[in-house]
């Protein structure tokens, strides 16, 4: 049964939510049967890399408030993922374009690395403070997780899998994606945000028993996510 997963590498909410479905796929009878995708979305297609301001400093400029509100605004998140064991650093995050990051994301699903590699790109910007933006950095974390760095390089300086990133943003707002993380389980029941594990492994459970059988209308059950306006809530 196959899963579609749409976030954007950018978005705290979206590494929460992947930590909650893997806790509840561990708890899933027929995990081995599930087969995960990861979608691109970027939340802001069009923002600019800015090496020398990190995300709380650019969320106070965007929402026009002082820098110590932008700081209690993030705690919120900031304890949400050390419950799931993430320790984001928001004064060290890069603000950078996620659109590269996402086709080494394709790439990497070419050669059956999207998992390790969806990973280690959530780690680098939330966690690490890297500029997912910069190519030496992509390439580093390419090769970090078996990748040929010659490859990834050549693929970086051209516009390869560029039309792949746009037909996942296509495919989500098809289906009426306005914020991410936002999971598809075998097209038929779609999870908004990062909800509880609970919430996960219950569609889960539910999806799995109508494997194959007649598909109904996409029903969305809605959590914390992060909207196509850079709110995350």
């Amino acid at each position: 049964m196959e899963i579609n997963i749409w976030s954007d590498i950018r978005c705290p909410f979206c590494y929460i939510g992947k930590r909650k479905f893997e806790a509840a796929l561990k708890q899933f009878s027929n995990s081995e049967g599930i087969k995960v995708t990861w979608k691109s979305f970027q939340l802001d297609p069009n923002i600019e890399t800015q090496p020398n301001i990190n995300a709380i400093e650019h969320l106070a400029k965007a929402k026009h408030m002082p820098l110590e509100q932008a700081e209690d605004m993030v705690q919120h998140v900031i304890h949400m993922a050390n419950e799931e064991g993430l320790n984001f650093n928001f004064s060290h995050a890069v603000v950078a374009n996620s659109f590269n990051a996402h086709r080494l994301l394709h790439f990497a699903k070419s050669l059956n690395k999207g998992d390790e590699l969806k990973e280690a790109l959530l780690k680098a910007h939330l966690v690490d403070g890297k500029n997912i933006d910069d190519n030496k950095t992509l390439i580093s974390i390419a090769t970090e997780n078996g990748l040929d760095g010659n490859a990834v390089e050549t693929m970086l300086h051209s516009d390869e899998f560029a039309y792949d990133v746009k037909q996942d943003e296509m495919e989500a707002q098809n289906i009426g994606v306005r914020g991410v993380p936002f999971f598809v389980f075998d097209n038929k029941y779609a999870i908004s945000g990062a909800q509880p594990t609970a919430a996960f492994l219950e569609t889960l459970n539910k999806a799995w028993s109508e494997y194959e059988t007649e598909k109904p209308a996409l029903i969305i059950s809605k959590g914390n996510s992060c909207d196509v306006d850079g709110n995350c809530a």
